[in-house]
């Protein structure tokens, strides 16, 4: 996140003060999201590159860590600020070497601020030439390229995680995909959309991330569109009976992962999980009032740091939760 001085005129009210606080969580995960951990633990073992159709848009670059007889297979899904190099998950963290542990990993690379959704439009304020089909990508190409290696396991479904808006992507992709997807887990999510201030949110976090602006009008449409429903996992949450759900938050308490950050990133890490915390409270109450078992994980420090999202991926698998 770029830090900017406040703009505007005093007294803007609570509504903005929250909408600006969304924006600051949403956009921060480029600064605090990368200390702590180092792409150098991750495994080479079974390890492959290969393209998936992307539906419109260019191909999309796939690294997967795979081997024979492993049980399930998960997809990781990247932050608002994804490059197009590699995946964070292999820039920051070692969930790779879970390949090791009985579970593949496949990371599809890119899609900044994309939510990993099929948008309506191409972006017209960054002059991209073509729309953003990112859940075809995940929902087809991503699957038939998993398929035709062979990695849907004895369960014959897939998981998907992710974090920060890629949270939010796993918990509408698996509610919507069931037939291939029988395990989601949103990371530090955002999984109330139509909560005060989160539209708005969302519109100027997408302004400001890399490689836009981003028009979230050209994403879902304006505010009062069904799509912004369509893709908000609170509201689609009488999808999810049957899907094994899972989600996790830190509480801005700080960790071992903190060591080292300087006042600045500690200031932004802080508040950037208190609303991924209340935003995955909120559904967590949601799914308990219409009947949705999940689980969560709410460690008792954390941050927004691609450390405590590898420690929670990694206590996934230590709890048996891709069983």
């Amino acid at each position: 996140m770029r830090v900017r001085k406040p703009f505007g005129r005093a007294g803007l009210g609570k509504r903005f003060v929250a909408a600006f606080a969304a924006v600051a969580t949403i956009a921060g995960v480029g600064v605090v999201a990368g200390t702590g951990t180092a792409s150098a633990w991750g495994t080479n073992s079974g390890f492959s590159q290969w393209s998936a159709n992307g539906c419109g848009m260019p191909d999309v670059k796939v690294r997967s860590w795979s081997k024979p007889g492993n049980y399930k297979t998960v997809v990781m899904l990247d932050g608002l600020r994804a490059t197009n190099d590699v995946s964070g998950w292999e820039h920051e963290t070692n969930v790779q070497n879970m390949v090791d542990r009985g579970v593949n990993v496949v990371m599809p690379v890119g899609g900044a601020a994309s939510f990993y959704s099929d948008w309506d439009a191409p972006n017209n304020f960054n002059g991209q030439p073509y729309a953003y089909r990112w859940n075809c990508v995940i929902t087809r190409s991503l699957v038939a390229g998993m398929d035709a290696r062979g990695m849907r396991g004895p369960s014959g479904k897939y998981a998907i995680a992710g974090i920060s808006m890629g949270g939010n992507a796993a918990l509408v992709i698996g509610a919507n995909n069931k037939q291939n997807f029988s395990h989601a887990f949103s990371m530090s999510g955002y999984l109330n959309l139509s909560a005060p201030g989160m539209k708005s949110a969302i519109r100027v976090a997408l302004l400001d991330a890399d490689g836009g602006p981003w028009n979230a009008d050209s994403m879902w449409g304006a505010p009062w569109s069904t799509r912004w429903y369509d893709n908000d996992p609170f509201v689609q949450i009488t999808k999810m009976h049957g899907l094994k759900v899972r989600v996790g938050s830190g509480n801005g308490g700080l960790g071992g992962y903190n060591a080292g950050q300087g006042p600045v990133e500690i200031v932004q890490g802080v508040p950037l999980e208190w609303l991924s915390l209340a935003q995955s409270r909120a559904f967590e109450v949601q799914a308990l009032i219409n009947g949705v078992g999940i689980t969560t994980d709410y460690p008792p420090v954390g941050t927004h740091m691609w450390g405590y999202w590898q420690d929670m991926m990694w206590r996934a698998l230590n709890q048996g939760w891709f069983r």
